[in-house]
Formats: C-alpha cells, structure tokens, sequence
C-alpha cells in the first residue's frame, strides 16, 4: 500500500522552531516532515515529494539560496516559503529570483505565514519557475533597505521585473528613492550595457530630444558635430526617464514609436537606428489625472506601465526608519570623513514621529547636517531639525501647555496602536517597529490590558 503523500517538508537548523511549524501545520491539516541540513533536506524531499517546501536561509551545511537551484532542478514546480532571521534585501531578492515564491522573516507571523502558504498552495501545480542567475554589474550595487511589509514587497517585484525586459513604470511621491529601485532592478537584470538616467524635467523640451537620440552635424545651430544620445548610451543596458509626467507631447509620441518600434534617428538623420535598451519610467505624477487633463497619453501610459512599481512613503513604513537610518549614516560618514555612530533614543524617537513629507531624501538630508554639526560620535535630538507642523498653537501659553513630555507621547501612542490592532501583538510591533520584547516591558509599564 502506498503511503500518503507529506504535504510540506520543513528543513531548517532550529529544532524547537521546527517542532512549532510542524504543530501549526498538523493544526491546518498539512501532514509534515523535517530535516535539519541540506543534506538530509535532499534525500527527504526525494523519499516525500511534498507539495510545498519551508526552506530556512541558514543551514549547517549550506544555504537555502545555494539548496534553491538544486530543488529546482529536481522539483521544478514545488513552492518554496524562505524563512530566515536576517533582514536584508538582497537576499529576499536573490531567493525570489532563485525560484522561491515567498519571503518568510523570523520571528514568524503566523498570519502571514498562514497566507503565505495558502497562495502558493493556489498556484498552478504545472508553473514551473526558472532559476536566474545574477547578472554582473558597472555601477554601484543598490542597496534597498528595510523588513516592512511594503518594502519587502517591492523588493519581491524587483525580482519578477529583473526577469525580463518589459518596461517598468515607478510611481511614488519625490524622495522615496525610484531611481535606487531603477538601479536595482537593472543590477538585477541580465542586461550587460550601462544604467542612464535622464530627468525630464531638468532639461528643456527643444534641447531634450538631441538628449535622447542624439543629432546630426548641422542639425540645428551649434550643433558642429555628431552627437550619439542616451539611447545609445543605454544600448545592451537600461535606460531610466525620471520624471515622465514633464515630457511634452511632443516628446511623448516620439517616445512612444521608439517604444513600438524599437528603433529611432538621430536629429536631422534618416538612419534608423535599433535600440534594445530596457525603459524604465518613474514619476510623482498622477499620470491617470494627466490624461484625463489631456496632458500626457494614455497609449504612451499602457506602454511604459508594463509592469507598475509604487514606492510607499516612509511614512507608511516607519519601521524601516531606524535601519534606514543607520545605513545611511554609515554612507554620510563616508562622505562627510565622519565616524559617526548612531543616534541616541530621543532623536531616534523623534525620527519615528516625524511623518517625513520628503521621505528618504528628507531623511537623509536630516541625518547629513545632524552629522555635520555633531562633535561627538552620537546623534542627540538637538542635533535633529525638522519641519514643524503647520497647526501648532500661536499663543505661547498655550504651546506650553500643549507640549507632553516623549514619555507621554510614547504610552500614548503605544496604547493607540495596540487598540487599533486590538491587541495584536505582531501588528503592534510591525507598526511601531519596535521588538516583541521591548512592546512587552511597554505594555507592563503602561498597565496595558487587551
């Protein structure tokens, strides 16, 4: 008699964790099997033939990342959930490209990880995913930081873009870093020519076409040579239009015949020249209003919005803040010749109250002149300037009474987001981007009861 099928095998170092999941999903009805290295992860998923793989990063023997194209080439359409403690970007980037459907941080939400397993349950058991491997790359890797939900997910599609070569569009307010996305998913890519950027809107419309595909001698007034233009520059690679809303029409429909043509000419030239350069878009625009106000196409949009990235504000994903914070210290002291260290837990706490209209660039513009002014190797909060609100009180009787000390604002602000998340432990913390332990030591301070 043959035996049942094993729904899931779990390979993964830490034991106690495994007995945890192996309990959970017995809870779900998912029979489960274990290993504790890749080793043994081999002969088991061959003997069990599971419908879904947990896979940790960190195994004895290996990887996950390094076991991820050897269960692909054998399984090629079993889901991989990565679970892993560490919190860096590159790596869930690297697992999603590798074949893994999803990205699991410890410590695990059960939620998350309850949904996790049941979209790729869903998935087509005949979609195989094929394995990618890392292009190298000229420019400077980019590096995206954070464990937010919002961000992880942006990450996930950096992954999918990377795979192919169909336009990307990137929409998001200014400064929460489309063109890191843009370099990232260009270092990504298998593509082997150079990263261009070009700002639309920096460059004025009777000068911006020669910008893009160059010109011809005697062109135009001045123009004393042949000129080659980003699109050239850009072939074999990536070509990035920061500000797409700005192009005149114009430009725009000239744009759009290079799109559906792969292939344009040079100012005052006939030559056709082909291009295979990867277009990438972004802007803070509403492009959906702009067409309707007639300003920019709606052929134009559907051909660059391909695939659609937007990049959340800091504002919603506050968590990220303080490892935002500290990896762009680490960049400022490179620049500025600074040692800087870190700040202290006030101006941390003032960074995480802020709600950052600039985003990342008001972040890190906040954090260069705080380390410009500092003497010492700590950040204190007055070192930290930041836009006031704009509806405080005028009369100074009243700005005094109205100011609570941090400790005040904290409880309130930790009992606020507990009610909200009614009592939700892993919510509380994902929003307050603090540790379960240190929610724990502020819901016995604050005499919280759920």
């Amino acid at each position: 008699m043959t035996p049942p099928r094993t729904d899931v095998v779990i390979i993964d170092d830490d034991r106690s964790l495994a007995e945890m999941l192996s309990l959970h999903l017995d809870d779900l009805n998912l029979s489960c099997k274990v290993a504790h290295n890749g080793e043994d992860g081999r002969h088991l998923l061959k003997a069990a033939k599971p419908r879904l793989l947990l896979l940790d990063q960190h195994l004895p023997d290996t990887s996950g990342l390094k076991l991820i194209p050897w269960v692909k080439e054998h399984f090629p359409n079993l889901p991989i959930l990565m679970i892993t403690g560490m919190h860096d970007m590159e790596v869930t980037i690297h697992a999603m490209k590798a074949g893994a459907d999803d990205y699991i941080h410890k410590p695990i939400d059960i939620e998350q990880l309850d949904t996790a397993i049941k979209t790729v349950l869903k998935k087509s058991a005949h979609m195989a995913v094929k394995a990618v491997t890392t292009a190298t790359d000229t420019i400077h890797k980019p590096k995206l930081v954070g464990t937010s939900a919002a961000i992880v997910a942006v990450a996930k599609t950096i992954a999918v873009a990377s795979q192919s070569d169909a336009t990307v569009l990137l929409t998001g307010e200014s400064g929460t870093g489309k063109e890191l996305i843009a370099k990232a998913i260009h270092h990504h890519s298998q593509k082997s020519g150079a990263f261009v950027a070009i700002n639309c809107a920096a460059i004025v419309d009777t000068l911006m076409e020669s910008e893009l595909f160059g010109h011809e001698k005697g062109a135009f007034t001045g123009a004393a040579t042949q000129t080659d233009g980003k699109f050239a520059a850009a072939q074999d690679g990536t070509l990035f239009l920061d500000e797409i809303g700005e192009m005149s029409p114009n430009l725009q429909a000239k744009l759009l015949r290079v799109l559906q043509e792969q292939s344009y000419e040079r100012v005052g030239g006939t030559t056709v020249i082909k291009t295979n350069a990867r277009i990438i878009a972004a802007t803070h625009r509403n492009l959906p209003q702009l067409i309707k106000d007639g300003k920019f196409r709606e052929d134009l949009f559907y051909r660059l919005r391909v695939i659609d990235i937007t990049i959340p504000p800091l504002r919603d994903r506050k968590q990220d803040i303080e490892m935002l914070t500290s990896h762009l210290i680490m960049r400022i002291n490179a620049k500025l010749g600074k040692s800087i260290q870190g700040l202290d837990e006030e101006a941390l706490h003032l960074l995480k109250a802020h709600t950052w209209p600039g985003n990342v660039r008001e972040l890190e513009n906040t954090l260069t002149r705080a380390a410009a002014l500092a003497r010492g190797t700590i950040l204190d909060k007055s070192l930290i300037e930041l836009e006031t609100a704009t509806h405080m009180p005028t009369n100074a009787s009243q700005q005094q009474s109205a100011l609570k000390s941090l400790e005040e604002l904290e409880k309130e602000h930790v009992l606020a987001v507990l009610a909200q998340t009614h009592g939700h432990r892993g919510k509380a913390c994902d929003i307050l981007g603090i540790s379960r332990p240190a929610l724990e030591r502020r819901i016995k301070k604050y005499g919280y009861t759920s």
